[in-house]
């Protein structure tokens, strides 16, 4: 009896697996993995995979054209025109489109291969998109976890593992701006506010959590709730390039910075005079300009307007990472994870936010009155402490020189 009840459960799971994949486009057989009851996928046979070079990779000679039903999988529906329902559903369920949800995979399926003896057979393109969902919706696990076609427990191994192979890329997606980029990234900068020589925003902002029971105080924010302070360096089409979740929300954004990488990368570049822009909770630093805190000349006043301006693009970034992937928004209630998971939650999310941007994956809203999403600009306060502004004389120059 119990085997028989096993043996129903493995079906079971499997056919919601297959149903999953094909619901949205996926074909089973051919997207990079063999159905679990494969018997060369339980003795390690190689399996067939996908070039993703070439869309397709079967026993065809190699002047045989691309399989149809792969092709189709792969193709982005998003230029030209509206996304098809097909498309729009597996973005909106997963915040990629279909061809960046099958590269992601193929970069990370080397870490996700279970071990022959280990009784997992989840294969890696169906541990990514329930990983996907999870982040995307904010959902409980369980939740999850019946949409893929597995035991709660079993999704908690699978979260871990693809947060863990995901983090081993992280210089990959997250990539500070290097000195060949200094003049795109100036400019573009320079075109929302007309300040010179910015290369990043710097804020920080809040994601919500469970605090540990013997150090809860200490993630007590100053709103009263338990959180991490999120250190984030933005461009100017919100791309993430740094990013810090290692502090607990009591801690000031201030000593963040200073106990971050952030003052030892622009030192290093003060030879290109650029500056990191940010709001009046931070010291006025040679490589750092926050707004005049109160201006007596029209000049000091036209900076601090164009201050704002440059400056609004941290709340845009924030607003849309947090819409694009709900576990981080308050709306999706607080992460029940340790400290150290939430942070490794964060920075994934920070890193396929930065995917979906490179990748040009729209940003689609639910249907319903409100959108069914918070909306993609989250206010950001100053979180302003008494701390003497350490030197003005770089902020006083680009206000003679560029708001006369």
């Amino acid at each position: 009896m119990a085997v028989t009840s096993a043996a129903v459960r493995t079906a079971t799971a499997g056919a919601l697996r297959h149903w999953l994949l094909k619901r949205i486009g996926f074909n089973v057989n051919q997207c990079g993995f063999a159905p679990r009851s494969s018997t060369a996928y339980r003795h390690g046979v190689p399996r067939q995979r996908i070039d993703l070079t070439s869309h397709c990779h079967t026993s065809q000679a190699p002047s045989a054209g691309p399989c149809e039903e792969v092709e189709e999988c792969s193709r982005v529906q998003t230029a030209g025109g509206p996304v098809d329902n097909g498309g729009r559903h597996v973005i909106l369920t997963y915040r990629l489109d279909r061809a960046t949800i099958q590269e992601l995979c193929a970069q990370l399926e080397p870490d996700l291969m279970s071990p022959i003896r280990q009784p997992t057979g989840i294969p890696p393109l169906v541990q990514v998109m329930s990983v996907l969902h999870f982040l995307a919706r904010g959902s409980f696990q369980t939740t999850v976890a019946i949409s893929s076609g597995m035991s709660q427990p079993m999704f908690s191994k699978v979260l871990s593992r693809v947060l863990s192979a995901l983090l081993k890329h992280m210089r990959r997606y997250i990539v500070f701006p290097e000195v060949g980029d200094l003049p795109t990234v100036k400019s573009d900068f320079y075109a929302l506010g007309h300040i010179p020589n910015i290369i990043g925003a710097i804020d920080g902002t809040h994601v919500a959590l469970v605090p540990p029971r013997e150090s809860e105080q200490v993630y007590r924010n100053r709103k009263s709730y338990h959180s991490m302070n999120v250190q984030v360096v933005c461009l100017a089409d919100q791309y993430i390039s740094h990013v810090n979740a290692k502090f607990p929300g009591s801690v000031h954004d201030v000593y963040i910075m200073r106990n971050s990488s952030i003052p030892y990368v622009m030192e290093q570049l003060q030879r290109h005079r650029v500056w990191l822009i940010g709001d009046s909770g931070y010291p006025n630093l040679s490589w750092l300009l926050t707004p005049v805190r109160n201006p007596r000349t029209s000049a000091e006043e036209r900076y601090n307007e164009a201050h704002g301006r440059t400056r609004r693009v941290m709340e845009r970034t924030f607003g849309l990472l947090k819409a694009r992937f709900r576990c981080l928004h308050m709306t999706g209630g607080s992460l029940m994870y340790s400290p150290r998971n939430v942070s490794q939650i964060i920075v994934a999310c920070c890193m396929l936010h930065n995917l979906a941007l490179r990748r040009q994956v729209p940003f689609l809203q639910e249907d319903g009155p409100d959108g069914g999403v918070v909306a993609a600009v989250e206010p950001v306060e100053s979180d302003e402490e008494e701390d003497e502004e350490d030197d003005t004389d770089n902020r006083d120059t680009v206000i003679q020189q560029y708001f006369q």
